[in-house]
């Protein structure tokens, strides 16, 4: 299920869950003036989803100014999955979120963060 989240100053953000998977993620697309968004993803036990947006927001914008001052031709995102990295990662759980990324048609790219 993907849910739109209101965000002013942003291109698109969105919240996914997948109950089978148990993925919830955030995708934050901040600017694609200069290209595509790029951004890491982190998997974070964050304690709820406004902690994750909020996270989700900073990290993006951030990423839009680092595209930029390093000349690239890429815009600012970042995206950000609520489970426990050392307990949660299932191969279902990043298949969920490589289908919740490729729902972006490439306006959105990702690599791993922390």
């Amino acid at each position: 299920k993907l849910t739109s989240l209101d965000a002013p100053g942003y291109e698109k953000v969105v919240y996914a869950e997948d109950e089978a998977s148990g993925l919830k993620s955030i995708i934050a697309v901040h600017s694609t003036k200069l290209g595509p968004a790029a951004g890491g993803c982190r998997m974070f036990a964050y304690p709820d989803i406004e902690a994750a947006k909020t996270d989700a927001l900073r990290l993006a914008r951030g990423m839009t100014y680092k595209n930029a001052a390093a000349s690239l031709p890429l815009g600012g995102g970042k995206s950000v999955i609520i489970a426990d990295p050392h307990k949660d990662k299932t191969p279902e759980l990043m298949q969920a979120f490589g289908r919740f990324v490729e729902s972006f048609y490439g306006m959105y790219t990702t690599a791993e963060d922390v």
